[in-house]
């Protein structure tokens, strides 16, 4: 998003807690919705909690304020980046590493690629 600045959580705890549900505001109907976007579209903004729309009873898809989902998107990438880094520090203490230069060589003559 242009000009976004991350605020707010920056943990995947952290953002769980802050978009925990308000079962009696947070959870409506397809159809309620419909009828009221506007005031549910006020009221994501203002909370920050996203809406779980239901269909027949059961959810069906969640609404959310576009900058609070841009804060869960950015958790989920450092969360994965976190993972890899901890995968390679374990891969590196295991003694699973070999040499970058000896890696490309056989990555080049694997896919016909001249170096």
């Amino acid at each position: 998003m242009p000009g976004y600045k991350p605020s707010g959580p920056r943990t995947l705890k952290g953002a769980i807690l802050q978009i925990m549900l308000d079962i009696t505001k947070d959870i409506q109907s397809l159809t309620t919705f419909r009828r009221r976007s506007g005031e549910f579209m006020r009221q994501i903004k203002k909370s920050k909690r996203p809406v779980v729309l239901t269909v027949n009873g059961k959810a069906a898809a969640v609404v959310q304020d576009a900058e609070a989902y841009q804060r869960l998107l950015d958790i989920a990438a450092s969360a994965d980046a976190a993972e890899g880094i901890r995968q390679g520090l374990e891969d590196a203490r295991k003694g699973r590493i070999r040499p970058a230069k000896e890696f490309f060589r056989e990555f080049e003559a694997t896919h016909g690629l001249s170096g």
